[in-house]
Order: structure tokens, then sequence, then C-alpha cells
């Protein structure tokens, strides 16, 4: 195992702080303090909180798609039964112990205006797992795949929301029976 960078240090600092705590709640001061390093080692690699947030919702995007296609592809080896194992995916991450929703609904929520750089971040991650379940799709022959991968997209938002909102962490296993019917539709 390899020791994180010190810009390492404070992502995994910062993301743990803000999506638990929230982005405009978590100060500096706390992201410092939790990464072990200075106010001014912190404003080398991230010249303001904005930044800072930033780079943690990019690199959050990256590690979770990684994440969650590996999990799909691993949960299922045919196209049509990966888009039933999304849902299954789905669970796995709400059981965690640590879930606390999306961090991409949660920047969206505290950065309402469209042009903020979280909120287009946002809007890309929602943007990626629809083009990756738009693949699905695709390699599994349905007919009208992009209007498919934006109902199971639908599905998987609406997901998240009651799991971390309401608590109802089978919710991706109703989730999973809606995109059966659509896809036996």
């Amino acid at each position: 195992m390899t020791t994180p960078t010190t810009r390492e240090r404070i992502l995994n600092a910062a993301f743990a702080l803000f999506y638990k705590g929230g982005f405009h709640a978590t100060g500096v001061d706390r992201v410092v303090e939790a990464a072990g390093v200075t106010r001014m080692t912190l404003y080398k690699y991230f010249p303001s909180k904005e930044d800072l947030i930033v780079a943690v919702l990019e690199r959050r995007n990256v590690q979770w798609m990684e994440w969650f296609k590996q999990r799909v592809e691993a949960l299922a080896v045919e196209p049509k039964e990966r888009l039933l194992a999304i849902y299954d995916a789905l669970l796995e991450w709400f059981s965690e112990e640590d879930f606390c929703g999306c961090a991409f609904i949660n920047a969206a929520a505290e950065f309402s205006s469209r042009e903020h750089p979280a909120h287009r971040i946002a809007a890309d991650h929602v943007r990626g797992i629809r083009a990756y379940i738009y693949e699905l799709c695709l390699e599994s022959g349905v007919k009208e795949a992009q209007s498919l991968a934006t109902q199971l997209t639908l599905l998987v938002d609406g997901a998240v929301v009651v799991a971390y909102v309401g608590g109802d962490l089978q919710c991706a296993t109703l989730a999973k029976e809606a995109a059966r019917t659509l896809l036996e539709a």
C-alpha cells in the first residue's frame, strides 16, 4: 500500500467532511486539521475553498464511476442483466456504513446556480451515469435505447434520494423491479 501524497490526504479529508457535513458547513480549518496539514499547505494545492470543492467532486466522479462500472460488470455478464445489476450495485452502496446519499445531488442542492462549477460537475456526473446506461442499452439491443437509458437513470436517481432521505435502503430492489418491467415492455 502506498502512502497518500499531501494532495491526496487533503482530498480524502475534504471529501469525508464535505460528504458527511456539507460543503458550506465544513470550514477549511476542519479540512486542515483532518488532513494534518497547515492552511498554507492546503492553499498551495488549492488556492480557494471552491478549488478544493471542485477537485474533490472531480475526483469523486472518477472514483465512483470506476467503482460503479466494476460492480455492475462483476455482478452480471450479459448486457441486459447488467441493466438490472445496476440496482444491485446501488443496494451495496446504500448498505455501506458511511452512506450519506450522493455527493453530486448534495452538491447540486448546495450550489443551486447551474453556472457554479460544483453544480456543473454534478450535472456531468448524472450525464455520465446516463451515458453508461445508454451504452448498456445499446449492447443489449433494446429498442429506443435513449429513452430507456433516461428512464433507468431516473430510477437510479430516485432510489438514491429515497435511500438517503427516507432511509429505505431496499428501494434499490423496487427500482430493479421497475427496471425489469421497463425492459420487458
